[in-house]
């Protein structure tokens, strides 16, 4: 389902800030070798993400769900002098990848990455967050709300992915497990009263929360 029209995505691309080089080479070598492509956040949500960083200047940022890196070196870009960002990647072939792209930017000695099910990483990081991004699997947003929550701080920021997962949560009835547990975290989002939250409708939607 095409949520954004392409004239008005391309006009978007058009007026934003072009991605740096290293970027741009992530986006390629991904869209040109590997098969969920799809899964990139792309220049105009990964500068959103970066815009976002730099406004909250994190001094710990956790990303669930490297893929092939380009959303963390877009975050890591608001980094405080002395902040790390912890991204977590179940499948090695990406996040070694992902490694290779980091190693060769500025930040890494600020990006530390974890290969492995985010469930079982997750409880040993002992760090408070500033802003979480979650963009791994879907059915279990849920349960990775539930473990960073206590850990971010007070004004603290999480972002989540693929709310509208391709259009499917906007059929009458939801099929299909990924999309089940997009609505179903979606609802759960939203009859919480200990967060705010706002839907942003770009790519395939990013829920923004906050946590009061």
């Amino acid at each position: 389902m095409e949520l954004v029209h392409p004239s008005v995505q391309e006009y978007a691309t058009m007026y934003s800030s072009a991605e740096d080089e290293l970027l741009k080479e992530v986006n390629d070598f991904t869209i040109q070798n590997h098969r969920e492509a799809v899964m990139l956040s792309g220049q105009l949500q990964g500068k959103l993400l970066e815009m976002i960083s730099c406004m909250i200047q994190p001094r710990r940022i956790l990303e669930i769900g490297t893929f092939t890196g380009y959303s963390a070196l877009c975050l890591a870009k608001g980094l405080l002098d002395d902040g790390q960002l912890h991204t977590i990647e179940l499948r090695e072939d990406d996040a070694a990848k992902a490694r290779s792209f980091f190693d060769r930017s500025p930040y890494a000695g600020k990006i530390i990455s974890h290969t492995g099910q985010a469930l079982n990483i997750i409880p040993g990081l002992n760090e408070d967050w500033d802003l979480v991004f979650i963009d791994a699997d879907k059915p279990a947003y849920i349960e990775y709300f539930n473990l960073v929550f206590p850990r971010l701080r007070k004004n603290g920021f999480i972002l989540a992915d693929n709310i509208f997962f391709h259009g499917q949560v906007l059929e009458e009835n939801v099929k299909g497990k990924s999309a089940k547990g997009i609505q179903a975290f979606n609802e759960f989002v939203k009859g919480r009263a200990d967060i705010e939250k706002v839907v942003l409708t770009i790519r395939d939607g990013l829920f923004l929360i906050r946590k009061l």
